[in-house]
């Protein structure tokens, strides 16, 4: 409801049921927090943890001028701010959600294609092949393309059996968390 004059500009507990909080949307009325019940939980403390470190990051990251700049956009279309879109991307890593492996054949300068995305940037993907016996073939860094979700790894040494060999895409955000995923071929 627009300009109530109720609960215009409160902010607080009322009777212990109710917390008013003023946010950049106005005048927000939720149910009051519970006590937990007994001693946290290891997964608990670990994600407790795991947001402090998120705090942490998204304080500093938010004093330099080139991430404000980075994130601002992003901010204003989702009416946050630059620390809120610092603080979620810490605490969600990239999602790979392709590796297209059917151009590759074995050959020098055939393209692995990679889909990978991230709730603000990936920025960076690596591709690495492995035979089946563990030793390196190759790896290297795959390039963005126009689509910012879509990466091409250029393959650079011929590769004569592909049988049990193992492909490995690690993608990487701004804050330097990363997904991997492994394929092996048939």
């Amino acid at each position: 409801m627009e300009k109530n004059l109720v609960t215009q500009g409160l902010s607080g507990t009322l009777g212990g049921q109710l917390v008013f909080r003023q946010t950049s949307r106005g005048t927000v009325v939720g149910v009051s927090p519970q006590s937990p019940s007994g001693p946290p939980t290891a997964g608990q403390l670990a994600q407790r943890e795991r947001f402090q470190q998120a705090v942490v990051y998204a304080k500093g990251q938010s004093q330099d001028p080139a991430v404000q700049a980075e994130y601002a956009e992003q901010a204003a279309a989702e009416n946050i701010s630059v620390y809120n879109v610092l603080l979620r991307d810490f605490l969600q890593a990239p999602n790979i959600t392709d590796v297209d492996l059917s151009q590759y054949s074995g050959q020098a300068g055939e393209v692995i294609v990679v889909t990978a995305n991230d709730d603000h940037a990936v920025q960076a993907v690596t591709v690495k092949i492995e035979n089946g016996d563990g030793s390196l073939v190759e790896q290297g860094t795959a390039v963005q393309q126009t689509d910012p979700n879509r990466w091409h790894y250029r393959t650079t040494q011929p590769n004569t059996s592909l049988t049990g060999d193992k492909i490995t895409v690690t993608a990487t955000d701004n804050p330097g968390h990363t997904a991997v995923k492994t394929q092996i071929l048939p």
